[in-house]
C-alpha cells in the first residue's frame, strides 16, 4: 500500500490527466485482467481495464454500421446481465 505522501504526490503530478480507481471485484475479475495484460502485452491490470474500455468503445462504434457486430455485442450484454451475480463484487 502506498503511503499517503506518495499518493498525494501521484495525484498532484497527474491531476489533469488521471484519477485513481480502486475497485472491489471478485478474484476471477482480477485473474481475467492479468490474463488480458499477458495476452496483449499490457503493463498490468490498470492498462488492461483501459484496453477493455477501448475495445468495447470500438465495438460499439463498429456496431453502428455492422449488424453482426451489433448482435454480438447484444449477446455479450445479455449474457453479462444473466450472469451478473457471478461477476459482481
Amino acid at each position: 500500500m502506498a503511503t499517503v505522501r506518495a499518493q498525494n504526490r501521484w495525484r498532484s503530478r497527474h491531476r489533469l490527466v488521471k484519477s485513481q480507481l480502486n475497485v472491489m471485484a471478485r478474484t476471477g475479475t482480477f485473474e481475467a485482467l492479468d490474463e488480458l495484460a499477458r495476452a496483449f502485452d499490457l503493463r498490468g491490470r490498470g492498462e488492461a481495464v483501459a484496453f477493455a474500455c477501448f475495445v468495447l468503445r470500438a465495438l460499439m462504434r463498429r456496431a453502428e454500421h455492422d449488424q453482426g457486430v451489433a448482435e454480438l455485442l447484444q449477446e455479450v450484454a445479455d449474457g453479462y446481465r444473466r450472469d451478473r451475480d457471478l461477476y459482481a463484487p
